[in-house]
């Protein structure tokens, strides 16, 4: 199930660069995620509430509230550089580049979440990198 729900979160993705390229036109891009982050949480808490899971809101440690708020934070700034790189740029190079994130988590879990890093985890890093450079440059 995790490989299915994986690969339409892929084609979801996909479909979200195509579709801000298009959307922020004329728009400001700061505006055109604030407008974007207003359909997320909609969105979210629509599926909270759809399957009855606002009763663990109690139950989040100070810890994973630390961390959800952490991570959000991180979300909005990767947002709001997106949809700026994506207004500025072509979204077959943005793109491309921003999906460098594959490497750069495979480093963080390594470093920070003491994750094996693999001879398979290695390849993968350096032929995603070649493959963004090669597409890019």
């Amino acid at each position: 199930m995790w490989l299915l729900l994986a690969l339409l979160s892929a084609v979801f993705a996909a479909l979200t660069s195509i579709l801000a390229k298009v959307g922020i036109d004329g728009v400001n891009s700061n505006l055109a995620t604030a407008v974007r982050t207003v359909v997320v949480v909609f969105m979210a808490w629509g599926m909270v509430f759809i399957t009855s899971a606002q009763g663990g809101i109690a139950d989040i440690s100070p810890k994973s509230w630390l961390f959800l708020i952490l991570s959000g934070l991180a979300t909005g700034a990767s947002w709001l550089c997106y949809y700026k790189a994506l207004q500025l740029g072509e979204a077959s190079k943005v793109v491309p580049i921003d999906k460098l994130s594959v490497v750069f988590t495979l480093i963080l879990a390594f470093v920070f979440l003491h994750e094996q890093f693999t001879w398979k985890s290695v390849v993968g890093a350096l032929l995603i990198t070649a493959g963004t450079l090669a597409m890019v440059l």
